[in-house]
């Protein structure tokens, strides 16, 4: 089946005992038993339930994995994948990660005997010369949040595979639709799915995807010992968002493509990043290992106090920290989604004061085009 029908359907079938064509939300805690040792595959809503199960069979489908685990939030779900570590492992990091996860491994993990080393993960020969005996994964987000950084998959999997290291890929920028990381050679993929996934701004969670039995073993294991998996309701509104992901993401695209063109050529603007346009580094790898290149671009204005006047003047554009909405977004990464990263690390991977990101949504471009024109036209 095609991309658009698995998403509709797998996991998403209609309710057998009444015909619904949308399968109920099962808000309930607990699920009786028949007798001793006999019951109806559920009995406890932490360990599992049916819109649970649903989502994650989708997920398994859609990313061509062998199993799917959702989670609470993004961040709850890269947590689980860092505990199939143990103490001493080392781990090799996309130099530009997200805040989230520079705080949780700079903050917490290392507090637990784990070691992280952020590399350019766009350069192999940086990679191979960061890898110990000691090493045990590679962590790459392509493209990165808000550098959009594109790093080489297959490229990165085949040395990994050389020296038995795990490859996990943040995918939440591209989604399954644009980018298929296992298909490439990764172990593992995970998701914030409170982004592209869901899509309509209404809900958090997580998704971890694999390759391997071995590791959905390891992760199913964590997931319901740890209490965080994601509860009915939230399962249900990113399975109802799932059904639509093609669609959006194709206007996510085109949209993302015609304002990353118009940013370019707009005199208010220093530079304009994004893996569609001929001026990105990465352009022909990123035409090579995804079929889209998705509606999120970064921008330079110049100085915090230009970026200042077009992120306090937009009007379709909402000042927010999150993406992947069918509403578009506009943040300051270096004073907000990645506020945790030292301004000297900031510096170094390219965060300035004057670095806007935009997830672009599914209005009508045009009307966007002028919402932004409106904007910059009050830098000075």
């Amino acid at each position: 089946m095609g991309f658009s029908t698995d998403a509709i359907h797998v996991g998403q079938e209609p309710d057998e005992l009444t015909g619904a064509i949308v399968a109920p939300i099962y808000q309930t805690s607990t699920y009786v038993i028949e007798e001793m040792g006999k019951s109806k595959g559920y009995d406890y809503a932490r360990t599992s339930h049916p819109n649970r199960k649903a989502l994650e069979r989708t997920l398994t489908k859609l990313e061509g994995g062998t199993a799917a685990y959702v989670f609470t939030s993004g961040m709850a779900g890269i947590d689980a994948v860092f505990r199939l570590l143990r103490p001493g492992d080392h781990v090799i990091l996309s130099q530009a990660v997200y805040g989230g996860v520079f705080r949780i491994t700079t903050k917490l993990l290392v507090e637990f005997g784990l070691e992280f080393s952020y590399v350019d993960t766009s350069d192999i020969a940086k990679v191979q010369a960061a890898i110990k005996p000691s090493t045990k994964m590679i962590y790459v987000e392509t493209p990165t949040n808000p550098t959009m950084i594109v790093s080489d998959i297959a490229a990165i999997s085949a040395l990994a595979r050389g020296k038995n290291l795990t490859v996990v890929v943040d995918n939440t920028f591209l989604s399954p639709y644009f980018q298929k990381p296992l298909a490439l050679g990764a172990h593992i993929v995970v998701h914030s799915m409170t982004k592209y996934l869901n899509g309509h701004s209404d809900c958090t969670g997580g998704a971890v995807v694999l390759s391997r039995p071995e590791d959905a073993e390891k992760i199913y294991f964590i997931q319901r010992s740890a209490g965080a998996g994601l509860a009915p309701m939230d399962c249900f509104l990113v399975s109802r968002g799932i059904k639509t992901l093609a669609v959006r993401m194709d206007r996510h695209n085109s949209n993302g493509l015609a304002i990353a063109k118009h940013l370019e050529a707009h005199p208010k603007v220093k530079k304009v990043i994004y893996p569609g346009l001929p001026s990105h580094p990465r352009h022909e790898l990123a035409k090579k290992q995804q079929t889209g290149f998705g509606g999120m671009i970064s921008f330079e204005v110049g100085s915090l106090d230009a970026a200042k006047q077009v992120l306090n003047h937009t009007k379709l554009c909402s000042l927010a920290e999150s993406l992947g909405g069918v509403e578009s977004m506009i943040s300051l990464p270096a004073l907000m989604t990645h506020a945790s990263i030292p301004p000297d690390i900031q510096a170094q991977i390219g965060i300035t004061q004057g670095l806007i990101r935009l997830s672009v949504g599914i209005e009508d471009v045009e009307d966007l085009i002028a919402d932004l024109d409106q904007a910059l036209a009050r830098i000075e």
